[in-house]
């Protein structure tokens, strides 16, 4: 195997062609699929489905191709290290369920290892998306939370698709309200003050089961209710509505102005949230320090990180 290898793999799966790889890397088409031969034949695996349309990497070829970069990601400190004048674009990617201190993590990492080149992807998405993203390699790092409800079910998913799930804080329940709304003139609220107010919950698509809801107490009945697919429009209808959501009660100031307040609920439950990773893999130096700003992030809300 030769890094050269390597990296040709990393630019046919970006361009999903062989010959506008072999185009953008300056070399014949012949020579790069005879280098991708190779490394296939050195593996004993098929890293690609060739068709008509394109390119696609196989399962085996997004868990090798993750490996592969952890060592491009090397070769790439050492060129920085030794003065080599190429740098090699960084490659990260997060999916998670509508967390405010996820952003500001990711625009952390973004100003800190950036630099001039980089690929990064941030992907607020559904609770099934977030188990399929990690388990195909698309994310890998992925945030989501367990609690006495969901965490049988959910477990089960992330055992089945050969996922880890690592705790980062236990949190109790907050109410997230509009600033003007009447229910922030109470220090807490309960299930009983909400009664009137609109409900507002994301909606998880095809997997609609109370069990991927991002919100706890997801299986009682509400007498007004409304779906919602992002953060900035579940923000929106607090306002404008009056409505409501419930969460782990941090709010970013400074991505979410000061038109949002979380109030504690008084209920017997809690939330443990924590992030997934794939257990065939060992993660980036990118995706440590992630972590790393992710935890102080959450340490910054007053947090306690479990097993600091």
């Amino acid at each position: 195997m030769r890094i050269q290898q390597l990296q040709y793999l990393e630019k046919i799966a970006e361009t999903g062609s062989i010959n506008e790889a072999a185009k953008q890397l300056f070399i014949s088409q012949p020579s790069l699929s005879q280098a991708m031969k190779e490394l296939e034949k050195e593996f004993n695996i098929q890293l690609f489905y060739r068709s008509k349309l394109g390119i696609t990497l196989t399962d085996a070829g997004r868990e090798f191709i993750n490996y592969s970069r952890g060592v491009l990601d090397q070769v790439n400190l050492l060129n920085e290290h030794f003065g080599a004048d190429t740098v090699r674009q960084h490659v990260f990617s997060v999916s998670a369920q509508h967390y405010a201190f996820v952003v500001e993590a990711f625009v952390e990492l973004v100003k800190d290892v950036g630099g001039s080149a980089y690929q990064f992807t941030l992907r607020e998405t559904q609770t099934q998306n977030v188990l399929d993203d990690i388990q195909s390699f698309k994310s890998e790092i992925g945030v989501i939370y367990l609690n006495g409800f969901n965490k049988t079910v959910i477990q089960r998913l992330i055992n089945d698709k050969d996922l880890a799930f690592t705790p980062l804080f236990e949190a109790q329940p907050h109410v997230f309200v509009g600033r003007d709304n009447p229910l922030t003139k109470k220090k807490s609220l309960t299930l009983d003050d909400l009664a009137d107010y609109p409900y507002l919950s994301y909606e998880q698509g095809d997997t609609n089961s109370f069990y991927f809801s991002e919100e706890i107490l997801s299986t009682l009945q509400r007498k007004k209710h409304i779906e919602i697919s992002d953060r900035a429009t579940i923000f929106n209808l607090m306002v404008g509505l009056n409505g409501y959501t419930i969460s782990s009660g941090i709010i970013s100031s400074r991505l979410n102005d000061e038109k949002i307040v979380a109030i504690p609920l008084n209920v017997d439950d809690s939330m443990t949230i924590g992030y997934l990773r794939h257990k065939k893999i060992e993660l980036s130096a990118t995706a440590n320090r992630y972590l790393d700003l992710l935890k102080e992030h959450i340490r910054g809300y007053g947090f306690k990180i479990i097993g600091d």
